[in-house]
């Protein structure tokens, strides 16, 4: 497990009690982000409509990294509440406020309360590829064999 720190500020106004994201086990991937609502309220997320959670942060992620944001599996199983850009990408060098864009995908509205764990965020290693036209590419079995073309099992 390679060690990365990830500096992180406080928003003007954000709720410091809610504390840094965090793993929740010592396996855990991703670390969980709260909803750090200015007014301390709640939102109510309509069926199918989306909207951007603040958490109170602004992030410094490392030259060579991302952090991924993600949706929480229990949110998403019990809920319908996902990611619609799922994984959301926090480039090495955006210093703007961390949002989570959420959707309602059930049947019925959800409220976000502030404090709530809405997402967690997966820091990884970033590989930029050098880009070059060619005039043609080595073949392979596959081919040019598209979606569904490597069988149906």
């Amino acid at each position: 497990m390679q060690d990365v720190e990830l500096r992180m500020v406080w928003e003007d106004g954000a709720d410091r009690a809610l504390g840094l994201p965090q793993y929740e086990t010592a396996g855990a991937a991703g670390a969980d982000l709260r909803a750090n609502l200015p007014d301390r309220s709640a939102i109510t997320l309509e069926p199918q409509a989306r909207v951007l959670v603040p958490t109170g942060l602004r992030l410094a992620v490392p030259q060579g990294f991302e952090v991924q944001i993600r949706p929480r599996s229990g949110l998403a199983l019990k809920h319908g509440i996902t990611l619609p850009n799922s994984p959301g990408t926090i480039d090495a060098d955006y210093r703007g406020p961390l949002g989570v864009i959420v959707q309602n995908g059930g049947t019925v509205p959800f409220v976000i309360e502030h404090g709530m764990r809405i997402a967690q965020m997966v820091v990884a290693p970033v590989v930029q590829a050098r880009f070059t036209a060619v005039d043609a590419l080595n073949d392979t079995a596959r081919g040019i064999g598209g979606f569904g073309s490597t069988g149906t099992e």
